[in-house]
C-alpha cells in the first residue's frame, strides 16, 4: 500500500508520450511498437499519439521498444514483466517471434500501407498458409505449459509482444481477416489479445 509520499509523487508524475504515424484508423493507434509499452503500463501513457522520446519526469531518451520494456519495469515497477529472472529467454522467444514472421511480413505491410494511404495494394492470399504456420508454431509454445500465458500461470513480457502483434493485425487486417485468424485454435489468439488487455487494463 502506497504511502502518503508515494500518493503525492505519483500525482505529480506527467503521463508518458507515445508517438504513433498518423493513419486513418480511428484513435490513431494501431503500431506493435506502441501497443506494448501501453500494455506493460497504461496508466503512464497518454492517448495523445512508435517511441517514447523523453520522459518528463527522469528526463531519459528512449527509443527502442526492448529498452523501453526494461527502462518502464525499471522506472516503474508497478508490474513484473521479467518474471523469475527470465529477460535472456523472452530476448530469445522476441527474436524467435520476428523471425517467424518474417516470410510473411508482406502481409500485414500491405493492409498498414492501405490504412496510411488511399492507394490499392494487392491480395495477399498466398500468405495465408505461411502466417496459419507461424500461429500453429506459436501454439505449440503455448502448449509447453499449462496456463493460459507462455510461462504457465505466470504472466510475462512475452505475452504482451505477442499480444502487441496480434493488436496490429486485428487493426490493419481486414474485418473477416482478423476474425479467420481469431477463430485459429478454437478461438485462442481473440482470447489471448483479451486476457493480456485485462491483465493490463488496456484500452
Amino acid at each position: 500500500m502506497e504511502n502518503k509520499a508515494e500518493v503525492i509523487i505519483r500525482a505529480l508524475m506527467v503521463p508518458l508520450i507515445l508517438y504513433d504515424i498518423p493513419s486513418k484508423l480511428e484513435g490513431n493507434y494501431w503500431s506493435p511498437s506502441t501497443a506494448k509499452p501501453r500494455r506493460m503500463n497504461p496508466s503512464l501513457v497518454s492517448s495523445d499519439s512508435s517511441i517514447i522520446r523523453r520522459d518528463p519526469n527522469t528526463s531519459a531518451l528512449i527509443t527502442d521498444s526492448w529498452e523501453i520494456a526494461e527502462y518502464l519495469e525499471k522506472t516503474y515497477p508497478e508490474k513484473l514483466i521479467f518474471p523469475n529472472k527470465s529477460k535472456g529467454l523472452i530476448r530469445a522467444f522476441d527474436a524467435a517471434v520476428a523471425n517467424s514472421l518474417r516470410a510473411v511480413f508482406k502481409f500485414p505491410i500491405f493492409r498498414t500501407s492501405e490504412i496510411l494511404s488511399e492507394r490499392k495494394r494487392p491480395k495477399c492470399d498466398e500468405h495465408w498458409a505461411i502466417l496459419e504456420r507461424v500461429f500453429n508454431t506459436s501454439k505449440e509454445w503455448y502448449d509447453d505449459d499449462e496456463g493460459k500465458w507462455l510461462m504457465g500461470d505466470t504472466f510475462s513480457y512475452a505475452d504482451i509482444i505477442t499480444a502487441a502483434d496480434l493488436f496490429w493485425f486485428k487493426r490493419v487486417l481486414h474485418g473477416n481477416e482478423w476474425e479467420k485468424i481469431a477463430n485459429w485454435h478454437d478461438g485462442r489468439w481473440a482470447k489471448l489479445l483479451t486476457n493480456v488487455e485485462t491483465e493490463c487494463n488496456a484500452v
